[in-house]
């Protein structure tokens, strides 16, 4: 397996392959397992199950004779988007120890939680806050969305996470061969 050359003494390095990440583990099951298997739920569902995606997004707009030809090609990119989004998540997170790159990852990945946040406003100002009538997709656009970007706040903020100029990776206790 290719390794990149290391960088020691206060810079950041990167590596290929698995690393254990000298983050919280609570991160690293957030951001390597939970998420992107949501987002590849969301994924399946905005692609296979295209009617009931709609429905439990807004019931009384949803169309009753049969989706928009339009409709399900927006529906298809948007789970291409998903798959993209865990992909991304899952993937370059696992292949670099370089805490640079985790917080850019995770950063973006903020960003979009408030885009998407944002975007199911149409559906009323409750749905940010009325837990109790949440549906399935409300738990995922809204509940499930804040978690993440709670998470991500945390990492951001440092808490649970190596200090700058650490790697992400537990260094080997291995001693120097003089």
């Amino acid at each position: 397996m290719w390794t990149a050359p290391r960088v020691d003494e206060g810079h950041l390095s990167s590596t290929m392959g698995a690393s254990e990440p000298a983050v919280s583990s609570v991160y690293r099951y957030f951001f390597l397992y939970i998420e992107p298997i949501s987002a590849l739920t969301g994924a399946y569902y905005s692609f296979f199950q295209q009617q009931t995606y709609l429905d439990l997004t807004h019931a009384s707009s949803s169309p009753k004779d049969g989706i928009p030809i339009s409709t399900q090609v927006i529906l298809a990119q948007l789970a291409n988007l998903y798959l993209l989004f865990a992909l991304n998540e899952a993937l370059i997170l696992r292949v670099t120890s370089d805490l640079k790159v985790w917080r850019a990852v995770l950063l973006c990945l903020l960003i979009a939680d408030i885009g998407h946040l944002y975007s199911v406003r149409a559906v009323g100002w409750p749905v940010y806050w009325n837990v109790m009538g949440w549906n399935a997709i409300d738990w995922g656009n809204v509940g499930f969305v804040y978690a993440g970007a709670a998470m991500r706040l945390s990492f951001l903020s440092g808490f649970g996470v190596s200090k700058i100029g650490q790697q992400v990776t537990r260094r080997s206790t291995r001693r120097k061969r003089h």
